[in-house]
């Protein structure tokens, strides 16, 4: 295990947490601990403050391995604060069972920070019996073994690593979900189901936070219902993240499969096991226990059941569908609906989409609630307005993410462009169909309706109006272009002025 930036040395433990006043530690009710009942035990210092969202979250996880460990008798944990006032410290190590660096003694959780180069909080440095700095990096072994990390050693922490690495090697789905004495999942009205049940099933772990997946939830619950009336032997698992129990079962109650039960170790494990990057995501599980797909929520999104198997030769046949519905794309295949085929401008007037064809167009993903959005808004109308001048066969349409029709009147009434109205249901077919992850998003449309790029809001801050009409071949002429500049400019520098001793002077 790598010990980062913190040296590997032995420390004296009463030297290190004592002051010159005081040779004790103090718990949560006010009792005073002697800092020599700590020698010969694996010591955590932990580096929190009531303030820190991060260190919050953590405290209870390391709680819950401090009191399995407490009976050993060989582990402590020593807090020192990053609070502001005393009133936060109390309120913080209230919700401790351990020791801490008394607040008043500012001197000493100074110094200790210094010494041992904390940067950063939460941050978790573990030293073994004899006051060595085995790591610094505790925060992310409590986070990925908790109590099965003890004593905390480069030994045991590799010797967790290998045995991850031989169950991937003989991965089945035991392996992946029973954890512990527990060798069952739930249904949500309280049944237990075997998790032998699911052998030989194709299986999908759907990793979830209620906020996070309330859009894609429903859809995932039709495309399940639709397998399960075609008789296919598919299952789908939810591994919750959530953090509080109701959102967990508010959750649960709308979906019509099993479980991993609330807050049951084997979640947090299965997220480091599948390197999990995104939410939702639903990792499929093939018949032989093998992982057929890391991810099929995309998939999901975008072709419902015709998804299934998601087996590799289902992939390709997706890809060639998606292939040939690119080269198929119109400005109207994009913006026309069964419900809406138009647009509107400043008067809330509406303009045909039929309108806008064998244009040049933009699509804005922007919202008045993003500092992003409005920070890049006047670079935009600049080159909107640079654009038109040139060819007014240009047009931006902006699609608002805001949270009220008084926010988006606002936030429009500074665009000198058209929008989709406030609370269209073309909103989000768009914001799937371009993958946008974040905003401001700009993504630019050729006159035949194809995608040129979608990364046309990059492509005005680095140029601005100079980056229309945004294709590979005029981005290609920009950038030699700019070359070419650059290196007239600089022969320029060397013919106008010589440099002699640090100083420069005329030629």
């Amino acid at each position: 295990m790598a010990n980062g930036d913190v040296d590997n040395v032995s420390h004296d433990l009463i030297s290190l947490l004592s002051s010159e006043e005081r040779d004790y530690l103090v718990r949560k009710n006010g009792d005073q601990v002697k800092i020599s009942n700590l020698i010969g035990k694996t010591v955590g210092l932990f580096f929190s403050g009531s303030w820190c969202g991060p260190c919050c979250h953590f405290t209870p996880n390391l709680v819950e391995v401090y009191e399995e460990l407490l009976p050993k008798g060989d582990f402590e944990v020593v807090f020192i604060s990053s609070d502001r006032n005393d009133e936060s410290f109390n309120g913080h190590l209230a919700k401790m069972p351990w020791l801490a660096i008394p607040f008043s003694d500012s001197e000493t959780r100074k110094r200790l920070k210094e010494l041992l180069k904390v940067r950063g909080i939460p941050n978790l440095i573990f030293l073994d019996a004899n006051g060595k700095v085995m790591t610094n990096q505790g925060v992310r072994i409590i986070g990925e073994y908790g109590v099965d990390g003890y004593p905390f050693t480069t030994e045991r922490i590799n010797v967790l690593k290998e045995e991850e690495e031989n169950a991937k090697k003989n991965q089945s789905l035991s392996t992946i979900l029973v954890h512990g004495s527990r060798s069952h999942l739930v249904s949500n009205d309280g049944n237990e189901v075997p998790i032998p049940e699911l052998e030989g099933k194709t299986v999908g772990l759907y990793f979830s936070i209620k906020r996070l997946c309330l859009d894609f939830t429903p859809k995932l619950v039709e495309v399940y219902k639709k397998l399960k009336e075609r008789g296919e032997s598919f299952e789908i698992v939810l591994i919750s993240l959530d953090d509080e129990e109701n959102d967990f079962k508010e959750g649960f109650n709308t979906m019509p499969w099993l479980a991993v039960p609330f807050k049951d170790k084997c979640c947090e494990k299965l997220a480091r096991y599948f390197d999990l990057e995104s939410l939702p995501t639903i990792v499929v599980i093939g018949p032989d226990g093998k992982t057929l797909n890391p991810n099929v929520a995309e998939l999901i999104e975008e072709h419902g059941i015709e998804a299934y198997p998601f087996t590799p030769e289902k992939l390709a046949e997706l890809a060639e569908i998606e292939k040939a519905r690119l080269e198929a794309q119109t400005l109207e295949t994009i913006l026309v609906s069964e419900e809406s085929d138009f647009v509107i401008d400043k008067s809330g007037s509406k303009v045909l989409v039929s309108e806008l064809v064998g244009k040049n167009i933009l699509l804005y993903f922007s919202a008045h609630w993003c500092p992003p959005c409005r920070a890049f808004l006047p670079k935009l109308v600049k080159a909107y307005n640079e654009i038109k001048e040139k060819d007014n066969a240009f047009e931006i349409i902006f699609i608002s993410s805001d949270r009220d029709q008084s926010s988006f009147d606002e936030f429009f009434a500074g665009m000198p462009w058209l929008a989709l109205p406030f609370g269209d249901k073309r909103k989000s077919f768009l914001a799937r169909k371009f993958k946008i992850q974040g905003i401001p998003a700009a993504v630019a449309i050729d006159p035949n309706g194809r995608t040129v790029t979608k990364e046309a809001r990059q492509l005005i801050t680095a140029h601005g109006a100079d980056a229309y009409p945004f294709t590979e071949d005029h981005l290609k002429r920009l950038v030699e272009k700019a070359g070419e500049v650059a290196k007239e400019d600089e022969k320029k520098a060397k013919e106008g002025s010589a440099c002699d001793g640090g100083h420069c002077r005329k030629a």
